[in-house]
């Protein structure tokens, strides 16, 4: 019914910079939040930001002032601008998306993930 499509991933040098995208689409009323999450090999999924309905932010004390989330109401789409990036940010990045759909229920959705790799 809903799908998140990401784009933007790949390979960086460190301090470079990346945009990712998600797009939703499908049966949608309003979608309450969206957020990025990570898993790199070895470690726990972490969340890495989130942005509610109202503009509210959170990130992870490890990418505070080096990511930014961002979200297009109309366009059902949230972005994570990564800068000054580093080996470390190395990782799989799953969108996700808490969604109201036309009967008051609520549902969580996944993206596929995307690559991120982070290397000199």
């Amino acid at each position: 019914q809903v799908q998140l499509v990401e784009s933007g991933g790949g390979l960086v040098q460190p301090g470079k910079s990346l945009r990712l995208s998600c797009a939703a689409s499908g049966r949608i009323f309003s979608i309450k939040a969206m957020g990025w999450y990570r898993q790199a090999p070895g470690k726990q999924r972490e969340l890495v930001a989130t942005i509610i309905s109202g503009g509210s932010t959170n990130f992870a004390d490890s990418v505070k002032g080096r990511f930014t989330i961002s979200r297009d109401t109309a366009k059902n789409t949230v972005y994570l601008q990564m800068n000054s990036l580093k080996p470390e940010d190395t990782a799989v990045y799953y969108c996700n998306a808490d969604v109201e759909d036309f009967l008051g229920g609520l549902y969580a959705y996944w993206g596929q993930g995307t690559q991120v790799t982070v290397s000199s």
